[in-house]
């Protein structure tokens, strides 16, 4: 254990040899969440968040020793939702990631991967902050390593449960997204988040939908709307009260409950969706607030929707 409180595998004297029969109580333990992703996007940030809510983290770890953790910890009362940090260090990563949860699912556990990605102008920027190279940058360009990982890690991406962009998140912002969509009730089927954002900060990387408002009169040309947000009322009601964003409203709430039975028969348990506007501060949140409301009776269908407005308060 090191002085943070964060489990160090070199220092755990853990026998990895032949794997032990599953405990009875490991069966159907859902709370098992692998967190990789892109170097610099913060892995070690999000496992620490999950850390300070009681999950046990530990960082650094072999894709290959997943399963033996699963099976060290399935039995204890204090470790029942876990949570690994692991990143590229292994040549045989994505091989090796990929048999490990396939193993987890055969023996009954039903694991999470959660991608930290952030953009590659964000990741040259911290990389260069902290004066250190990229692990896959070898003798070339920062910017090349951040490329050979993307390739590296593409398959791991389109396939995760979830993708968390922290580009535009500082840590309490980070923190906050993480206890929405991966705290809760464990019930819940379906998380979907309604994100409001500014086309001109980029469109979020973990989006899934994106909804472009761009089209409706703009309150920030409006010198009594433009001090406001989406949020108070004189802005709520100029963008909701036009016939055409409502129009635009019906169909994207039309939409989304389509395609949110898809993703229940699918057993797609993440979606975001990206509604923007140019600066993310008008239009796409008054729009995601209301499409919030709209679609709140899905949680009688176990649904449970969170909303974000990511750019709110950068002007």
């Amino acid at each position: 254990m090191t002085t943070d409180g964060r489990t160090d595998v070199t220092a755990r004297r853990i026998d990895l040899g032949e794997q032990p029969p599953v405990p009875p109580g490991a069966v159907g333990r859902s709370d098992v969440v692998i967190l990789t992703g892109m170097s610099g996007a913060g892995r070690t940030t999000a496992g620490d968040v999950l850390e300070d809510r009681g999950w046990y983290v530990v960082d650094n770890l072999p894709p290959a020793m997943i399963v033996r953790l699963m099976d060290l910890t399935a039995d204890d009362p204090q470790r029942q939702r876990v949570a690994v940090v692991a990143d590229v260090r292994s040549r045989d990563f994505t091989n090796e990631l990929a048999g490990a949860m396939q193993t987890l699912g055969e023996r009954g556990w039903r694991p999470r991967v959660v991608f930290v990605d952030s953009s590659d102008e964000t990741l040259v920027r911290r990389f260069e902050a902290v004066r250190r190279p990229h692990p896959l940058q070898g003798e070339g360009l920062l910017l090349d390593g951040i490329r050979r990982e993307r390739r590296m890690l593409g398959d791991i991406r389109s396939d995760a449960d979830l993708v968390l962009d922290t580009s535009n998140y500082n840590v309490h912002e980070l923190a906050a997204k993480i206890d929405a969509l991966l705290g809760g009730d464990a019930d819940v089927r379906l998380r979907l988040a309604i994100m409001a954002f500014g086309f001109k900060y980029g469109i979020p990387l973990d989006a899934d939908v994106v909804l472009d408002l761009r089209f409706l009169p703009n309150p920030y040309w409006n010198p009594e709307l433009r001090p406001h947000t989406g949020r108070d009322a004189p802005v709520r009601d100029f963008v909701l009260g036009q016939d055409l964003a409502q129009e635009y409203i019906r169909h994207a709430e039309h939409l989304l409950r389509t395609a949110v039975q898809g993703y229940l028969a699918e057993g797609r348990r993440y979606v975001t969706v990206a509604v923007g506007c140019t600066g993310g501060k008008h239009r796409s949140v008054a729009t995601a607030e209301e499409l919030t409301r709209r679609l709140a009776d899905l949680q009688e269908q176990d649904v449970q929707i969170s909303t974000f407005h990511r750019d709110l308060g950068r002007e």
